[in-house]
């Protein structure tokens, strides 16, 4: 109720205040990873949801977080979709940027040939694919499995890939057993060795544990982790219209994506080219997706901060952000 309450209040105060001819910026890029956080971002800039903002709205996708921290370092894009330990590292590194929203709160799964597996103790002693060294979700990963007395450097193999969908190839071609993967990657490995002739080279593969749900079970909080969602810069970060506007945008798209999934599945795949349309689909359905302004996320992510500063608190820009991190909503 409350977010129908401040999406109708925001709505009416666009309709009201407008954006004028002279406010309008040249350009609005917009960046996001080949994964669920991105699919909002996709369908606004289909939809011309933000077309009265910029004269040309633009979506652009990031490899890894190393490609994303250029272009945030650069000034490339002003709506960046992110994880969250990125956008802390770069606020207190000095970069001029805000988190607006977390919006990905469970999204990654080890996906095995071994369906007995239910939780990262039974990885002991094997191989496992790990995309993005240093980064999600190889800190959430290790964070875990030392609360639960893994030792990630000597207890697991962990085999180190570019990205999520590098390491659903491995699976797929019998190169590992095991691999750490985010949402769509893990419903595209699910759908891929389904089907013929891969399912020959690649047998039927399983989730095998829910790291959200390990999250939970292990620190004894709710079964979700605020892992990613979208920061704000330059023309986006100094107008809290054009900010706001951005927000109502995303929650609404968010929400037609959920309705209308299969439709949203193949737009992204459109935009998307790697992406499987039928393998969106399918993540909408079981990926944690929910916007909470990132003010109102502040606990859960300085619970995520400390639980990372630990153990290295460079993850984070050696200290918890402080209050010009959170965007805050105009009343």
């Amino acid at each position: 109720m409350r977010n129908g309450i401040r999406t109708c209040l925001a709505f009416c105060l666009l309709l009201a205040a407008g954006t004028s001819q002279a406010d309008k910026l040249e350009q609005l890029i917009i960046t996001g990873p080949p994964a669920a956080v991105s699919f909002p971002l996709v369908h606004m800039v289909a939809s011309g949801a933000l077309d009265d903002l910029a004269d040309e709205v633009r979506f652009t996708h990031w490899r890894d977080p190393d490609q994303l921290r250029v272009m945030a370092l650069g000034g490339q894009a002003q709506v960046l979709a992110m994880p969250t330990n990125v956008a802390a590292n770069l606020y207190n590194r000095g970069t001029g940027l805000r988190l607006l929203n977390i919006s990905t709160w469970g999204v990654l799964w080890v996906v095995s040939r071994d369906d007995t597996l239910t939780t990262l103790s039974d990885l002991r002693g094997k191989e496992i694919a790990m995309p993005f060294r240093a980064d999600m979700p190889d800190i959430l990963f290790q964070a875990l499995a030392r609360e639960q007395g893994l030792d990630p450097r000597n207890d697991v193999k962990l085999r180190y890939v570019g990205s999520p969908l590098d390491a659903m190839q491995l699976l797929i071609m019998r190169r590992v057993d095991h691999a750490l993967l985010a949402e769509p990657a893990v419903s595209m490995a699910l759908r891929r060795t389904q089907s013929f002739p891969v399912r020959l080279v690649a047998p039927t593969l399983h989730r095998s544990v829910d790291l959200q749900d390990e999250w939970g079970r292990t620190f004894k909080r709710e079964a979700r982790v605020p892992q990613a969602g979208i920061a704000i810069m330059g023309a986006a970060l100094e107008n809290p219209e054009l900010a706001d506007h951005i927000q109502l945008a995303y929650r609404e798209s968010l929400q037609w994506c959920r309705d209308h999934a299969e439709e949203c599945g193949r737009l992204v795949a459109d935009h998307l080219d790697m992406l499987m349309p039928e393998a969106v689909t399918d993540a909408i359905a079981v990926s944690q997706l929910e916007v909470i302004p990132a003010v109102e996320a502040r606990d859960e992510l300085e619970f995520l901060f400390k639980l990372l500063m630990r153990d290295s608190p460079a993850l984070v820009g050696g200290a918890l952000p402080d209050d010009g991190f959170y965007a805050a909503e105009t009343p």
